[in-house]
């Protein structure tokens, strides 16, 4: 089943990994002169935009991955006039080496460095971050009112708190409403919660779609959003659970008995499935080159996809991306309880406007006037702050068929366990879905593609016990 794009698929496949990271928090990236310290490296990858007026007395600096910061910054300077906010966006693939640059040379800017969770332990090691739990910010007095999981990943090694996150991002199946009617009879969440709570469960919903005449996911890729009940990395050694095993066979089930289409997440076809059918084009073209999509979908058949596996800020990404599907969609939990992306704010420990920087992050993070803006003016996002996510649990959603879905996130974010994260994710996630890439396409055996996975570990962390 080799497709002649082979090297090209695995690239994108692993892409795909740390797209799946650097979109989580529904930003986008512009393209401008970097802004900031007098040690930060200039990038052609920076956008920087100034909210608040000219002659403001007060100035701050914040640096992210994330656009969303910008209309956070616009909304504090509406109700503080003598503040102004650079925010400087750069792309998540320069976004960590220019922090490091910047903080490592004592740089005072910027004020507030933002942070997704695959780089929070790193800038916390590397003392990129303020204590926030010392005067004045006193941190701890917020603790009880933040999800559990979200303030445990802005903590450092002895438990001090060092960045606090406005969202939640648990992973959920969104699934098309009249689909499951076709199908099953129902669109209630609970019922079709059943037929993704296993993995053979999904597989099962895999082989019912397709004798329906549907596809249960446009790309296997989305499994990895529910990978991992357990941590990578347990005491020292490599832990490949069970459940990652049972991942990978039903990843290569779905994939070799034509139960998905094959499509690469993130392209221009996963996206158009989100809002009507598909041409089955077989495995054997290049998903990421559109002509030859194109040409190939010229007289063949076509699908429409059942469901889609995303993290919360999936319920924007849907809405932005299948206008046509108003309505249509249900949200319900998936095989496991998993979380991805998030943008977490803190304070750079050389910053001279630290109490001003504080003010603004609990703005964003604890300010229940500013989230009940951001909930509304985002349509969808979900925030961290519970009290603002019970006020909202039986707002309906429109879109999703006015289903209440702060409740159904809240619920699946207090069952994340933090602990099951470790350092290494990123890589060994994206190792592991490439090893699962190079089984579905036959170019290696299950046997040998676990060892490779494992030959990989060993040279990337030497430090790591790996037994096979």
């Amino acid at each position: 089943m080799k497709g002649k794009n082979t090297m090209r698929k695995l690239l994108a496949a692993i892409m795909a990994g740390t797209m799946i990271f650097s979109m989580a928090a529904c930003g986008s990236t512009g393209e401008d002169e970097a802004a900031g310290g007098d040690a930060a490296a200039e990038s052609s990858t920076d956008d920087a935009q100034v909210s608040g007026k000219a002659d403001a007395t007060q100035k701050l600096v914040l640096w992210t991955m994330a656009a969303d910061m910008q209309q956070f910054a616009d909304k504090y300077c509406e109700s503080h006039p003598d503040v102004a906010i650079e925010v400087v966006v750069t792309a998540p693939a320069d976004y960590p080496t220019k922090v490091q640059n910047a903080l490592r040379s004592g740089a005072k800017d910027p004020d507030i460095v933002c942070a997704e969770p695959q780089s929070i332990q790193t800038f916390i090691d590397a003392g990129f971050f303020e204590d926030l739990d010392q005067e004045p910010y006193n941190a701890q007095q917020y603790a009880d009112n933040f999800v559990d999981y979200v303030w445990a990943a802005g903590q450092d090694a002895n438990g001090v708190q060092r960045c606090i996150s406005y969202q939640i991002t648990p992973s959920a199946i969104f699934y098309r409403r009249d689909i499951a009617e076709a199908v099953y009879g129902t669109s209630d969440p609970e019922a079709i919660a059943e037929k993704f709570a296993t993995y053979d469960a999904v597989l099962q919903t895999g082989k019912d779609m397709k004798e329906a005449g549907y596809r249960v996911f446009a790309s296997t890729g989305e499994l990895g959003f529910f990978a991992g009940n357990e941590p990578w990395i347990v005491d020292g050694k490599l832990n490949v659970s069970q459940s990652r095993l049972d991942q990978m066979d039903v990843a290569i089930q779905l994939y070799t008995e034509d139960l998905t289409c094959y499509v690469d997440t993130w392209s221009t076809t996963w996206y158009q499935a989100m809002n009507g059918p598909i041409p089955m084009v077989g495995d054997d073209v290049d998903m990421w080159d559109q002509e030859a999509v194109d040409a190939a979908a010229e007289g063949a058949d076509t699908t429409e996809i059942f469901a889609f596996g995303l993290p919360s800020w999936g319920v924007l990404t849907l809405r932005d991306n299948a206008p046509d599907n108003s309505g249509k969609w249900g949200v319900c939990q998936g095989p496991t309880y998993t979380f991805s992306g998030g943008t977490f704010l803190g304070i750079n420990p050389n910053s001279e406007d630290k109490e001003l920087a504080w003010d603004f992050i609990t703005f964003c993070t604890t300010n229940e006037e500013t989230l009940d803006w951001w909930i509304e003016t985002s349509e969808g996002d979900v925030v961290s702050w519970i009290p603002s996510i019970e006020k909202h649990k039986d707002d309906e959603n429109e879109y999703y068929g006015g289903q209440k879905l702060y409740e159904l996130f809240l619920g699946l974010a207090e069952h994340i366990d933090y602990s099951n994260v470790t350092p290494m994710d990123t890589e060994c996630n994206d190792l592991w879905n490439a090893a699962i890439g190079s089984i579905q396409r036959g170019e290696m055996t299950k046997e040998d593609a676990i060892n490779n996975f494992y030959d990989q570990i060993e040279s990337t962390y030497p430090d790591i016990t790996v037994e096979r």
